[in-house]
């Protein structure tokens, strides 16, 4: 594995909690996008101590490693969110932000280098503080109804052949995918798998249902986020634990 922290540069935010936590602490690893237009405006808004948000590592457009909070201190990236029984991850997490400029300014594809430094530091992170792989996250698993970070671009299966993260067990079959779920007990026990696997399933109405579903596809079947539940999104959640 090449040395990153050669490779690293500094750029400390002031937006952390000023009581340092223990190692043992940090069980969570979440990716980020930025959602912002270039690396200058997105540095900007991570070490402005007014707009009151962080992450402990950036990674730029070009793939170079910018440490903006120290591991051990809490920063402030994940807000509101939820895993299990866990609730507001910055206190037990490390968070990543990778430059991309999101959906709302024409998402696209994370560069090789990009992905290149974030196996790497990943792989760093994972022995450091023995994170489990189940504890690999992005930002919209925690956070489903608020937040589409790291999106359908982000390289999941690849980060999960490289021992980062984990990916489901269904067997692909084409016919899955267009087949519509109406049976409100299937519907009920898919919603059950996420609850078991980790996500909050606390949705009030059909929007905040759809918006659940797109996340879940998002992360474990990209090609097609379509918001609707079918036979291959439900199958694919029974594989998950």
């Amino acid at each position: 594995m090449p040395n990153i922290v050669k490779k690293m540069t500094l750029n400390y935010s002031p937006n952390f909690d000023l009581k340092k936590r223990k190692k043992s602490k940090i069980k969570y690893l979440i990716f980020h996008y930025t959602g912002m237009k270039n690396d200058k405006s997105a540095i900007e808004k991570l070490t402005d101590i007014n707009s009151k948000v962080s992450c402990h590592y950036y990674i730029d457009e070009k793939g170079q490693i910018i440490q903006i909070v120290p591991d051990l201190y809490v920063a402030w990236h994940a807000g509101k969110s939820f895993w299990k029984n866990d609730k507001n991850l910055n206190k037990s997490s490390i968070g990543i932000e990778i430059s991309n400029p999101g959906h709302n300014h024409n998402y696209k594809k994370f560069s090789k280098k990009q992905i290149v430094s974030l196996i790497n530091l990943s792989k760093k992170l994972i022995k450091n503080y023995s994170i489990k792989n189940k504890n690999i996250l992005g930002h919209s698993d925690i956070a489903p109804l608020r937040k589409k970070d790291p999106g359908e671009f982000f390289p999941w299966y690849l980060l999960y052949k490289k021992n980062i993260g984990i990916w489901h067990k269904y067997k692909k079959n084409k016919e899955d995918q267009f087949t519509i779920l109406k049976s409100k007990i299937l519907e009920k026990n898919f919603f059950l798998n996420l609850k078991k696997f980790g996500y909050s399933i606390l949705f009030e109405n059909y929007s905040e249902k759809k918006k659940l579903i797109k996340v879940f596809q998002m992360r474990f079947r990209p090609e097609n986020v379509s918001g609707i539940l079918d036979l291959e999104t439900f199958n694919i959640s029974k594989t998950l634990k």
